[in-house]
């Protein structure tokens, strides 16, 4: 793509990726493939901070996301197929403001122009999922977890990227309270667009009644978007709030204050393990993990029991599968050879029933059966006496002997 030369708020002509925000032209890097954008000035503006780094063009930077961009020139012609925008219809007596000041306000759940807002986020097989760790979640995810609970689109979070910023997806509690400045996420490809749901609706309003002492991080709202004061940042949950199988090249990430975004990890499915990407200039962003070596090259996942996984069909038998996306799924194996693209996939997970409350098997220990609540609710909570371990995720042990309608249940994906 040919580069356009642009004059810049220093009255100098430059050439290279330059955007318009707010009518002025400003030199800028590309994020997330084009979901957000970092740009620079050579004074100070209003959203702009000093934030000097090496290779940056100007000393005073601003992270936009690509709906506030007016024009590009200079962009990447994309590579993959774009997410959806966010879309809802403004007229003269609602704008942008009042849009969001709308998504804030629970009485507002069933408003059409927040269904009209929510419906323009859409899950494709293949979009990239985030969701915002503590140190101690990082640590977690390390050893074995698997995506799950409230999460979002990489799109709709493009332009958070610092500890400050971040906070306000977190799903711990902390909200960035836990004194370092480094912010962790997960990032993995969406295996289908089946396994998430929008925490809106009857199926979600017991989260919202959840009263505070009873709840971890910052309140449900039931309109489908997080709690902000400045964001339209629409929320999903996995369906169920279940487990989702770690799909293949997943990345644990770190944001240091600076901005930039520091790949820690990847997921290496045949090894169900975390290879270590960062050199030693980037090790110390690990330090406040707990039990985590930063001069460790290779931690494999050490639980066994995995609360879910992928079954795949090829030639009449079953097998385990991975999601290695964009390219689809195939037969999870070490030998290249062996990983033949299934015909058929499904997700298998265990279902359950105590005391009347529809529940998640995790695994099982000694006669005893770690329950996760399905559809949370005060009633549901008190019955289980379940606990939050973060952000709408409640968590139980139970006896076995006491558990009902145990079984195993698998969701297909259409191929």
């Amino acid at each position: 793509m040919s580069v356009s030369a642009q004059t810049g708020d220093d009255g100098r002509e430059r050439a290279g990726l330059w955007v318009t925000c707010q009518g002025v032209g400003h030199p800028a890097e590309e994020i997330a493939r084009g979901a957000a954008y970092e740009i620079f000035s050579a004074v100070e503006a209003p959203g702009f901070e000093w934030a000097p780094r090496p290779g940056a063009p100007l000393p005073w930077r601003r992270f936009v996301h690509a709906t506030e961009v007016t024009a590009a020139h200079g962009a990447s012609s994309p590579t993959e197929e774009q997410e959806t925008p966010l879309l809802v219809p403004l007229h003269r007596e609602r704008d942008w403001s009042d849009v969001q000041q709308l998504t804030q306000q629970p009485s507002a759940a069933g408003h059409p122009v927040l269904g009209a807002l929510r419906g323009s986020a859409t899950i494709r097989r293949g979009t990239r999922m985030v969701k915002v760790l503590s140190a101690r979640q990082l640590a977690g995810h390390v050893r074995g977890w698997l995506p799950y609970g409230f999460c979002h689109r990489e799109h709709d979070v493009a332009h958070l990227r610092t500890p400050a910023a971040l906070a306000v997806l977190r799903t711990d509690g902390e909200g960035g309270r836990d004194g370092t400045d480094v912010a962790y996420a997960l990032r993995w490809r969406a295996a289908d667009p089946v396994d998430y749901d929008m925490p809106t609706g009857d199926a979600y309003r017991g989260l919202v009644e959840l009263p505070p002492r009873d709840r971890v991080g910052p309140p449900v709202l039931g309109t489908g978007f997080a709690p902000s004061g400045t964001q339209v940042i629409p929320e999903f949950v996995t369906r169920d709030f279940a487990d989702l199988p770690m799909p293949a090249n997943a990345a644990l990430l770190a944001y240091p204050a600076e901005g930039g975004e520091v790949v820690l990890y990847t997921y290496q499915a045949e090894q169900r393990g975390w290879l270590r990407m960062v050199g030693p200039r980037w090790r110390h962003l690990l330090a406040a993990v707990p039990g985590l070596s930063p001069d460790q090259e290779y931690v494999p996942t050490t639980d066994p029991a995995r609360s879910t996984q992928l079954v795949g069909g090829y030639g009449g038998g079953e097998y385990e599968a991975v999601a290695d996306l964009p390219g689809g799924f195939r037969v999870l194996a070490m030998t290249r050879t062996a990983r033949y693209p299934v015909e058929s996939v499904s997700r298998r997970l265990r279902h359950a029933r105590w005391r009347d409350v529809d529940c998640l098997v995790l695994r099982e220990e000694a006669g005893w059966l770690r329950l996760r609540l399905r559809r949370p609710d005060p009633e549901a909570v008190a019955v289980t006496g379940a606990h939050c371990q973060e952000r709408g995720v409640y968590e139980t042990w139970a006896p076995a002997v006491e558990v009902t309608d145990d079984r195993i249940v698998d969701l297909p994906y259409l191929l």
